[in-house]
């Protein structure tokens, strides 16, 4: 039985992304947690070391003591669509995007029963705007913000189902290929009150 983290460890762990599990430590800090089975390193440049399912349960055992950091405080976020302030598209949110569906990957591999990266893990399914959205994000598709317009990814009272607007049906359309691409079922549908279309997407399971 491996030994419980010291509490270096466990800080590394709280602070791991919340998006991917991406960890940032010392490397004798993540070197130990991946023998313990709570991380792994990613065997892609640049080699960064993620939380592994009992990692991620460790994690998700710690009382919050405060909110989800927002994006402007060093951690990665997903553009769900309809901030603010104007979207960070530069090379380096380009790296950071790639690098968080790159973990996601590996989470699908690892946790999937039949270690398929196709289809959505157990982590997408409990964080569906999320994860829907760094679908779209890591395929090239701009959120909205600022002055710009784009995708926006919205919650639904309906299990298991996030609703995604565009602002034309052309980058709808591509939005719910997108998706189906990413293992998501989509299917077009209009708002009754606003005549506005939107997908109503859900992860696929098989």
């Amino acid at each position: 039985m491996s030994r419980a983290p010291s509490a270096a460890q466990r800080r590394v762990i709280e602070g791991a992304d919340p998006v991917t599990g991406r960890l940032r430590g010392t490397e004798a800090q993540l070197a130990g947690l991946v023998k313990q089975g709570l991380a792994f390193r990613h065997p892609r440049p640049p080699h960064d070391h993620f939380l592994t399912p009992a990692g991620h349960r460790i994690r998700e055992a710690v009382p919050e003591a405060a909110p989800e950091p927002v994006p402007d405080a060093g951690v990665f976020a997903a553009r769900v669509g309809g901030a603010q302030e104007p979207v960070e598209t530069g090379p380096g949110r380009a790296r950071e995007v790639h690098s968080a569906w790159q973990g996601l990957l590996e989470l699908r591999r690892m946790t999937n029963p039949d270690g398929a990266a196709d289809r959505p893990c157990g982590w997408e399914r409990a964080h569906l705007v999320r994860a829907a959205a760094l679908a779209l994000e890591a395929a090239g598709h701009r959120p909205a913000g600022g002055d710009a317009d784009g995708y926006r990814v919205r919650a639904t009272p309906q299990p298991e189902a996030v609703a995604v607007y565009a602002p034309d049906a052309g980058t709808l359309a591509a939005c719910s290929a997108t998706l189906e691409r990413a293992g998501w079922q989509a299917g077009e549908y209009t708002e009754p009150r606003t005549r506005a279309r939107y997908l109503l997407a859900s992860p696929r399971r098989v």
